[in-house]
């Protein structure tokens, strides 16, 4: 079953190869969507693709590359778009 969920990470996510560190795990769970530095110092992330692909990914996402710190973390249900573009960071 094809899911989507938008992430907002807050804590030390900027300067520390979180975009990579999420479009990596994203390609290697085959997870379509985005992931973009926000100007509030967030780091915001579209992911879309099987629920337990994009469950696994929100996991990795909650612990964040070994430099970063994660304070807050938000989460919002989308309808799936069924498009499978790459993933992408903006």
């Amino acid at each position: 079953m094809r899911t989507a969920r938008r992430f907002v990470i807050g804590g030390r996510v900027q300067g520390v190869g979180f975009r990579w560190f999420t479009n990596d795990t994203a390609a290697r769970e085959g997870v379509h969507g985005w992931v973009r530095n926000c100007p509030d110092g967030t780091v915001e992330v579209f992911a879309e693709g099987e629920a337990g692909s994009v469950q696994r990914l929100e996991a990795a996402l909650r612990r964040g590359p070994a430099a970063a710190r994660v304070d807050t973390f938000t989460t919002e249900e989308h309808a799936p778009s069924g498009r499978t573009t790459e993933f992408e960071i903006r």
